[in-house]
């Protein structure tokens, strides 16, 4: 790899987008890197600040992306409903591309997810969709911003004649401090809350997904399969699902997590019994942890997303995908779910944020 790669990392502060752009950093690209705020970026060789949802501040801003030759889209905004969700999302993927018309642009990788099975959050698991999803389903009925961006990607790539790939991750395992969909640090700071009061770590979701075989996306995994999609042109032009590549039951992950924080695995009561519920108190409760373990002064809710881990752990249909779009063209990556985990908490011990 050669500094005549130059990536542009487009939501830089995420999960997918910071692993991204770590990973090309070690293998020697040029990182460009961009979000709303001015931020200091450990892997960024040149930082730009832009709300894409201002085309002409946007346009402004991009005069220092014009030497870029890929493009990792890992951004997107949840608005009000899924009409606005289209709309603006579409816009800010629109903005971005035309603000680069000019750039060198070889490749460009968007990020989406498991919604492009499940519907919107308007619709969300209103379907039964086949498992394991299959990277060939078609659309779903009804308004997705998933496809709205797709549809501005490939009407970008086709206008301005570079190749596109499109990645699915289920549920995103990393650590980055403020992520509203951030399912690790989310659990870790409930099983945490648990051992620090006496409550039962009692699995919150619903019985279907307790017990159905399922999957999630490791962000080492999705960074590694972007970098691979660049690097391949055999992966031109096409879609790809980013998993782990293990199939588990949370029936025994759940155990598993429970004895890396030495607690007990609470009896399922056949029902969820939803974070957002259980943890209205987590505010006060963890000020009181932090004072008593020296942790970093962070708020709880820029830890956990409970919101979010309940709408994952309780879907009420099983959800598992197929990677053979990638397998069949040689990408083996694979990463065991229980180390996924253990990896994000022992980093959150070391650097004190959860107790040790």
């Amino acid at each position: 790899m050669t500094a005549k790669n130059i990536a542009l990392i487009v939501g830089a502060t995420g999960l997918s987008g910071s692993y991204t752009g770590r990973l090309l950093k070690e293998n020697g690209w040029t990182v460009v890197t961009l979000s709303r705020g001015n931020v200091d970026l450990d892997f960024s060789d040149r930082h730009i600040a832009a709300d894409l949802k201002d085309a002409a501040a946007t346009g402004a801003a991009l005069k220092a992306a014009q030497d870029v030759t890929h493009v990792f889209y890992c951004t997107w905004s949840r608005e009000a409903n899924e009409d606005e969700n289209v709309r603006v999302n579409a816009l800010m993927i629109r903005n971005l591309f035309e603000g680069i018309a000019d750039a060198p642009v070889k490749h460009a990788a968007l990020v989406t997810g498991l919604k492009h099975y499940l519907g919107s959050f308007d619709d969300y698991a209103q379907f039964t969709p086949y498992t394991p999803f299959l990277e060939s389903s078609p659309r779903l009925p009804g308004a997705n911003f998933y496809y709205a961006q797709e549809d501005v990607l490939f009407e970008m790539a086709e206008k301005k004649g570079f190749n596109w790939s499109v990645h699915r991750p289920h549920t995103m395992i990393g650590l980055v401090i403020g992520n509203a969909m951030n399912m690790a640090v989310t659990l870790a700071v409930y099983a945490s809350i648990c051992k620090h009061t006496g409550r039962p770590f009692v699995y919150p979701g619903s019985p279907e997904q307790y017990n159905a075989a399922t999957d999630v996306s490791d962000a080492r995994v999705v960074a590694a399969q972007l970098m691979w999609a660049a690097n391949t042109p055999e992966a031109a032009n096409t879609p790809f699902n980013t998993v782990n590549g293990d199939i588990f039951r949370w029936t025994w992950l759940w155990k598993k997590i429970a004895d890396y924080f030495e607690l007990d695995a609470a009896e399922y009561p056949g029902q969820p019994t939803p974070l957002e519920t259980q943890m209205a108190d987590a505010p006060a409760v963890w000020s009181d942890i932090i004072a008593k373990h020296g942790l970093q002064d962070i708020p709880v809710g820029k830890l956990a997303s409970w919101w979010h881990s309940d709408a994952d752990l309780g879907r009420d249909i099983e959800c598992f995908t197929d990677m053979t779009n990638s397998r069949i063209l040689g990408y083996d990556t694979y990463q065991p779910t229980l180390a996924s985990f253990t990896d994000v908490f022992d980093e959150l011990r070391a650097q004190k944020i959860i107790p040790s």
